[in-house]
Protein backbone atom coordinates (compact mmCIF):
# COMPACT_ATOMS: atom_id res chain seq x y z
CA UNK A 1 0.00 0.00 0.00
CA UNK A 2 2.97 2.21 1.02
CA UNK A 3 4.03 2.14 -2.75
CA UNK A 4 0.62 3.90 -4.00
CA UNK A 5 -0.35 5.75 -0.90
CA UNK A 6 1.23 9.26 -0.48
CA UNK A 7 0.95 9.57 3.03
CA UNK A 8 0.09 6.59 5.68
CA UNK A 9 -3.63 5.63 5.96
CA UNK A 10 -6.17 3.67 7.66
CA UNK A 11 -9.85 2.59 7.65
CA UNK A 12 -11.77 1.80 10.75
CA UNK A 13 -15.53 1.69 12.17
CA UNK A 14 -16.86 3.67 15.05
CA UNK A 15 -15.70 0.34 17.49
CA UNK A 16 -12.33 0.55 16.48
CA UNK A 17 -11.95 4.20 16.92
CA UNK A 18 -10.16 3.99 20.71
CA UNK A 19 -7.48 2.01 18.86
CA UNK A 20 -6.28 5.00 16.87
CA UNK A 21 -5.86 7.58 19.59
CA UNK A 22 -2.58 7.09 19.58
CA UNK A 23 -1.47 7.03 16.24
CA UNK A 24 -0.47 10.18 15.25
CA UNK A 25 -3.27 10.54 12.57
CA UNK A 26 -2.95 14.33 11.56
CA UNK A 27 -6.58 13.97 9.02
CA UNK A 28 -9.57 11.99 9.96
CA UNK A 29 -12.61 11.93 7.51
CA UNK A 30 -15.41 10.76 9.91
CA UNK A 31 -18.87 10.02 7.80
CA UNK A 32 -21.85 9.29 9.73
CA UNK A 33 -25.48 8.66 9.96
CA UNK A 34 -27.33 12.23 9.61
CA UNK A 35 -28.64 11.57 13.54
CA UNK A 36 -25.65 9.74 15.13
CA UNK A 37 -23.65 11.84 17.62
CA UNK A 38 -20.19 12.51 17.47
CA UNK A 39 -18.33 9.57 18.56
CA UNK A 40 -16.93 9.75 22.29
CA UNK A 41 -13.37 8.69 20.88
CA UNK A 42 -12.69 11.91 19.30
CA UNK A 43 -12.03 13.52 22.51
CA UNK A 44 -8.81 11.25 22.95
CA UNK A 45 -7.28 11.93 19.76
CA UNK A 46 -5.16 14.28 19.65
CA UNK A 47 -5.00 17.24 17.84
CA UNK A 48 -5.96 16.72 13.98
CA UNK A 49 -8.00 18.36 11.32
CA UNK A 50 -11.33 16.76 10.73
CA UNK A 51 -13.98 16.51 8.14
CA UNK A 52 -17.24 15.51 9.11
CA UNK A 53 -19.44 14.34 6.51
CA UNK A 54 -23.48 13.40 7.60
CA UNK A 55 -25.10 10.51 4.84
CA UNK A 56 -27.04 7.49 5.17
CA UNK A 57 -25.33 4.27 3.73
CA UNK A 58 -27.50 4.20 0.14
CA UNK A 59 -26.50 4.06 -2.90
CA UNK A 60 -30.09 5.12 -4.43
CA UNK A 61 -32.85 8.00 -3.19
CA UNK A 62 -35.23 6.57 -0.37
CA UNK A 63 -37.81 8.80 1.24
CA UNK A 64 -36.36 10.13 4.85
CA UNK A 65 -32.73 9.17 3.99
CA UNK A 66 -29.88 11.43 2.88
CA UNK A 67 -27.93 9.51 0.03
CA UNK A 68 -24.51 10.63 -0.82
CA UNK A 69 -24.29 13.62 -3.47
CA UNK A 70 -22.16 15.33 -5.60
CA UNK A 71 -21.16 18.06 -2.74
CA UNK A 72 -20.14 15.08 -0.16
CA UNK A 73 -17.61 13.84 -2.98
CA UNK A 74 -16.36 17.52 -3.84
CA UNK A 75 -15.58 17.87 0.27
CA UNK A 76 -14.05 14.51 0.51
CA UNK A 77 -12.23 15.67 -2.47
CA UNK A 78 -11.46 18.83 -0.96
CA UNK A 79 -9.95 17.66 2.34
CA UNK A 80 -7.98 15.34 0.01
CA UNK A 81 -6.14 18.03 -1.77
CA UNK A 82 -5.48 19.75 1.78
CA UNK A 83 -3.66 16.62 3.11
CA UNK A 84 -1.45 16.50 -0.41
CA UNK A 85 -0.71 19.54 0.47
CA UNK A 86 0.54 19.05 3.86
CA UNK A 87 4.02 17.37 4.76
CA UNK A 88 3.95 14.35 7.34
CA UNK A 89 0.36 14.07 6.82
CA UNK A 90 -1.27 10.58 8.79
CA UNK A 91 -5.44 9.69 7.34
CA UNK A 92 -7.85 8.15 9.35
CA UNK A 93 -11.06 7.58 7.47
CA UNK A 94 -13.97 5.89 9.45
CA UNK A 95 -17.95 4.88 8.75
CA UNK A 96 -20.43 3.51 11.37
CA UNK A 97 -18.55 -0.11 10.08
CA UNK A 98 -15.43 0.68 8.25
CA UNK A 99 -17.02 -1.02 5.02
CA UNK A 100 -18.89 1.34 2.75
CA UNK A 101 -18.66 4.85 3.07
CA UNK A 102 -15.15 5.23 4.64
CA UNK A 103 -13.10 2.79 2.09
CA UNK A 104 -15.63 4.76 -0.65
CA UNK A 105 -14.17 7.96 0.45
CA UNK A 106 -10.48 6.90 1.23
CA UNK A 107 -10.71 5.40 -2.57
CA UNK A 108 -11.45 9.21 -3.98
CA UNK A 109 -8.94 10.69 -2.06
CA UNK A 110 -6.17 7.94 -3.39
CA UNK A 111 -7.73 8.10 -7.17
CA UNK A 112 -7.26 11.69 -6.73
CA UNK A 113 -3.86 11.77 -5.13
CA UNK A 114 -2.46 9.07 -7.33
CA UNK A 115 -4.15 9.99 -10.89
CA UNK A 116 -1.13 7.52 -12.34
CA UNK A 117 -2.46 4.39 -10.96
CA UNK A 118 -5.51 2.11 -12.25
CA UNK A 119 -8.71 2.06 -10.51
CA UNK A 120 -8.55 -1.30 -10.13
CA UNK A 121 -5.03 -1.10 -8.34
CA UNK A 122 -6.49 1.56 -6.42
CA UNK A 123 -9.35 -0.54 -4.65
CA UNK A 124 -6.79 -3.78 -4.47
CA UNK A 125 -4.75 -1.78 -2.27
CA UNK A 126 -7.98 -0.61 -0.20
CA UNK A 127 -8.66 -4.12 -0.02
CA UNK A 128 -5.11 -4.92 1.45
CA UNK A 129 -6.14 -2.75 3.97
CA UNK A 130 -9.54 -3.48 4.84
CA UNK A 131 -10.16 -6.90 4.14
CA UNK A 132 -14.22 -6.60 4.15
CA UNK A 133 -14.48 -3.31 2.08
CA UNK A 134 -17.72 -2.78 0.29
CA UNK A 135 -17.29 0.66 -1.07
CA UNK A 136 -20.59 2.56 -1.53
CA UNK A 137 -20.90 2.87 -5.43
CA UNK A 138 -22.75 6.00 -5.57
CA UNK A 139 -20.44 7.70 -4.05
CA UNK A 140 -17.69 6.18 -6.24
CA UNK A 141 -19.36 7.58 -9.39
CA UNK A 142 -20.39 10.78 -8.14
CA UNK A 143 -15.90 10.81 -7.48
CA UNK A 144 -15.03 9.29 -10.57
CA UNK A 145 -17.26 11.57 -12.51
CA UNK A 146 -15.63 14.80 -10.59
CA UNK A 147 -12.02 13.02 -11.22
CA UNK A 148 -12.63 12.41 -15.04
CA UNK A 149 -11.67 8.46 -14.73
CA UNK A 150 -14.80 7.93 -17.44
CA UNK A 151 -16.06 5.01 -15.15
CA UNK A 152 -12.96 3.34 -13.71
CA UNK A 153 -13.51 3.33 -10.41
CA UNK A 154 -16.99 2.10 -10.51
CA UNK A 155 -15.53 -0.68 -12.79
CA UNK A 156 -13.04 -1.37 -10.45
CA UNK A 157 -15.58 -1.61 -7.55
CA UNK A 158 -17.83 -4.22 -9.64
CA UNK A 159 -14.31 -6.22 -9.40
CA UNK A 160 -14.41 -5.94 -5.78
CA UNK A 161 -17.96 -7.42 -5.08
CA UNK A 162 -17.07 -10.36 -6.78
CA UNK A 163 -14.50 -10.94 -4.97
CA UNK A 164 -16.25 -10.49 -1.75
CA UNK A 165 -19.64 -12.44 -3.15
CA UNK A 166 -16.84 -15.28 -4.16
CA UNK A 167 -16.30 -15.29 -0.25
CA UNK A 168 -19.29 -14.30 0.90
CA UNK A 169 -22.12 -15.25 -0.71
CA UNK A 170 -24.59 -14.50 2.09
CA UNK A 171 -23.66 -10.88 1.29
CA UNK A 172 -25.73 -10.85 -1.91
CA UNK A 173 -28.94 -11.07 -0.34
CA UNK A 174 -27.81 -8.56 2.68
CA UNK A 175 -27.06 -5.71 0.16
CA UNK A 176 -30.21 -6.24 -1.94
CA UNK A 177 -32.77 -6.31 1.36
CA UNK A 178 -30.41 -2.55 1.69
CA UNK A 179 -31.17 -1.71 -1.52
CA UNK A 180 -27.91 -1.57 -2.48
CA UNK A 181 -28.96 -4.67 -5.62
CA UNK A 182 -27.50 -2.62 -7.67
CA UNK A 183 -24.00 -3.34 -6.36
CA UNK A 184 -24.70 -6.86 -6.98
CA UNK A 185 -25.44 -6.91 -10.22
CA UNK A 186 -22.54 -5.07 -11.22
CA UNK A 187 -20.74 -7.89 -9.67
CA UNK A 188 -22.27 -10.33 -12.01
CA UNK A 189 -20.72 -8.33 -15.16
CA UNK A 190 -17.03 -7.51 -13.35
CA UNK A 191 -14.38 -8.07 -15.72
CA UNK A 192 -11.47 -9.39 -13.15
CA UNK A 193 -8.28 -8.49 -13.81
CA UNK A 194 -6.01 -11.37 -15.70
Amino acid sequence: MQSIAPFPLSVCGIEELHGHCETGVSHVLSILDPEHPEPEAFGRFGEHAKLELRFDDIIEPAPGKIAPDAGHAESILGFGRSIQAESGARLLVHCHAGISRSTAGMALILAQARPDVAADRLLQAILGIREKAWPNLRLLELGDALLGRGGALPAAAAALYCHQLRIRPHLAEIMRKAGRGREVDAAATAVLPG
